[in-house]
């Protein structure tokens, strides 16, 4: 698991207001949780926005260079300029490796190709692009693969036929429970056709 390192300046009262910040090329946010108070920070926006756009991001742990101290923590979210599409505010939580968290991890979906109801013409309906898990925060995966295989037309693959990698759980089993399914496309079309008639 990748371990970013971001330089954090803390913004102190009367130093400057958030947009006098982004104006010197900073994004102003805040780090909180654990047993310390919050502080507001700034992180140096040519560095952070690559790697704030990077597939993955809310699920990597990174590190905080903070007050000479290395601060591990998870991004949590990120607000954004409606027209520059620049980031304007980030929230991270600070978190050690045992402490147990909620994230959203990506979900891939695999052999495509080998699902008979996607070579029939059937259309792959995906309802979970993320799932939200609950694990260690040093041991939070990549990704979680769903495997296609054999999978036909009509049928679907539910949470609770998947493996998940070890110490993660599903953070809302009965929410998230249907993961992907084969949708026939054939019936709208055949209707259409007999209409037409």
């Amino acid at each position: 698991m990748e371990n970013v390192v971001f330089k954090a300046e803390v913004r102190k009262a009367g130093e400057g207001t958030p947009r006098t910040w982004r104006l010197n090329g900073y994004t102003p946010g805040v780090v909180y949780g654990g047993k310390e108070p919050p502080i507001s920070i700034a992180v140096n926006t040519k560095l952070f926005l690559p790697e704030s756009r990077r597939s993955g991001f809310f699920s990597r742990l990174h590190r905080l260079g903070l007050n000479g101290e290395i601060v591990q923590v998870i991004a949590k979210e990120i607000q954004y300029d409606p027209v520059s599409d620049c980031p304007i505010h980030v929230d991270f939580q600070r978190v050690r490796g045992n402490t147990k968290i909620y994230v959203f991890v990506p979900v891939h979906y695999i052999n495509e190709d080998k699902a008979p109801g996607v070579k029939l013409g059937g259309m792959l309906n995906i309802i979970i692009h993320r799932l939200e898990v609950v694990c260690p925060a040093d041991s939070i995966p990549d990704h979680i693969d769903v495997d296609l295989t054999g999978l036909s037309m009509g049928q679907t693959i539910h949470l609770y036929a998947i493996t998940l990698p070890k110490d993660v759980v599903a953070a809302y089993p009965s929410r998230d429970k249907t993961l992907v399914t084969i949708a026939s496309i054939h019936k709208k079309e055949d209707d259409k056709s007999e209409a037409s008639a």
